[in-house]
Parts: C-alpha cells; structure tokens; sequence
C-alpha cells in the first residue's frame, strides 16, 4: 500500500483535530498552497455538512498556513456546488466538501451535466456519521412503534422533514417507510439547518437527520430521537434504540464526508 503524501496526510490529521503538521518540507517544496483555499459545500451555512467543514477548515488552515474559505452553494441536491468544483481549475485551490448525496445523484438526476466518477478525485474521507429518525418534543409517538400506529392511521397525513430530495437521510426514510408499510409526506430542504429548526419549532413533525445535526436541540429538550440507523447504539445518544431495537433488523443508514478536488488536479498536490 503507498504512504500517504502531504493533503491526504493533513487531512487525515486535520479531522482526527491535529494540528501539529506544518507547511515545510513537501508543502515547500512544492510550493502549496501559497494562498487561501476554497472548501465548496452544497448545503446552507449551519447545517451538519458546513459544520464539518467549519471544522475541518480550521484544523487545515492551522496545518497548512493558508486560510481555507468554507464557500456555501446550496442547490439541485448539491449539483451546484459539484459542478462549480468540476469546472473549476485543478490547482489545488478549489476543493469540495462531498457527502452521500453526491454518489445518490449519479442515480437519480439523469442526464448529468458531469460525471462525478471520472471528474472528481478523492483526497480523503473525513468520516461518518449515523443518520436518525427524530421528532419534535410534543409530538404523541414515543418510539418507532407509536409512529406505525400513527401513520397507519393517517395515511399520508404525517410529514417528516430531510436535508433534501436525494439526501441519504430522505432516502433512509423512504426505505423504512417501505418497510414498516406506511406512508409519509416527505418535506425536502436545502440543508439541514432549517429543517432542524422547523421541526424543533413544530411546523414539521418529524425528521430524518445525521444525529451530529439533531443532538443540540435533542439535548434542550426540543427534539427525541426515535431510532438510530445503526446496527449498534451509538454513543451520540447511547439512550436512543436502534432501528433494529425497534423492529427492523440488518436496516442502517449513515452519512459520510469526505474531501475531493477536480479531477485533473496534479497528484503530487492531491496527495
């Protein structure tokens, strides 16, 4: 297996919250980066994806000497910034903040505009988080089992919110709710941050999220966690069952993160 090189290197350190890798020699060598770096996310400022990136931003910049831009370009289930980042020149300078939703709409938007298999690289997965099934605090269901019978009896009538149409967490909901037999109005959003505060403010009643994204307002008390997609509780809210606690064995769902560039950036600065 090959080393890694200089950014996948400080990726990896930089997500892991080390800073401790500095701009000498491979980054001097080669001259990168010698000025401040575009990190593109295709979701909203305040939603999950943007905080990891905001995150992630900082640890790199600190790493690298260079300030990175976090550049928000919400739209088309992330497509806008995708294509931005594609059509970008590949220097290095120009990154993309990627999640699921990129590999879920080489499925579902066709035609495309790009190719994201061939006009993207890699740099380095970032991480993953497990994706939730939450509501708001008032709502009468407790559990996963209370939401069946709810739904059963008001078919069509229950509404759950996702980051948008696509978006792993729009598609775990419609995968469960093919499994349990019920029928849920879905309420797509560009980006989570203003789904969260819909369904914490009661407008909508439920809501399929990454738990990185719901546990603030889980932990004031205006959201409950019905189930985690995980096969193993997760010690983001080691209390709340697992969709398999819950009735529905070998079903999970998780939302990963990771950092690509255009696809003809050199490879001595990709890695």
């Amino acid at each position: 297996m090959r080393a890694f090189s200089p950014l996948r290197r400080t990726l990896l350190a930089a997500a892991a919250g080390a800073t401790a890798l500095s701009a000498s020699g491979a980054w001097a060598q080669a001259g990168y980066p010698d000025r401040p770096i575009n990190l593109v996310v295709g979701y909203s400022a305040g939603g999950a994806v943007d905080a990891v990136a905001r995150t992630l931003g900082q640890a790199l910049g600190a790493s690298l000497w260079q300030p990175i831009i976090i550049d928000n370009r919400p739209g088309a289930g992330t497509n806008i910034a995708v294509k931005y980042v594609i059509g970008a020149k590949p220097d290095g300078y120009t990154l993309l903040m990627a999640a699921n939703a990129l590999a879920a709409n080489m499925a579902l938007y066709k035609p495309q505009p790009f190719d994201a298999e061939t006009d993207l690289v890699a740099v380095s997965l970032v991480g993953r988080v497990p994706v939730v099934i939450a509501a708001n605090a008032n709502v009468p269901y407790r559990n996963i089992a209370d939401l069946i019978a709810a739904a059963k009896a008001r078919p069509g009538a229950i509404s759950f919110a996702s980051p948008g149409n696509g978006s792993t967490p729009h598609m775990a909901a419609e995968l469960f709710t093919h499994a349990a037999g019920i029928d849920l109005m879905h309420v797509p959003y560009k980006g989570g941050a203003q789904a969260v505060t819909d369904v914490a403010s009661g407008q909508v009643p439920l809501i399929a999220m990454n738990a990185l994204e719901v546990k603030p307002l889980v932990g004031s008390g205006r959201l409950k966690v019905l189930a985690v997609l995980s096969p193993e509780r997760s010690p983001i809210f080691p209390d709340a069952p697992t969709i398999a606690e819950s009735g529905f064995k070998g079903f999970e769902s998780s939302v990963w993160y990771a950092v690509m560039a255009p696809a003809k950036t050199p490879m001595p600065i990709v890695e």
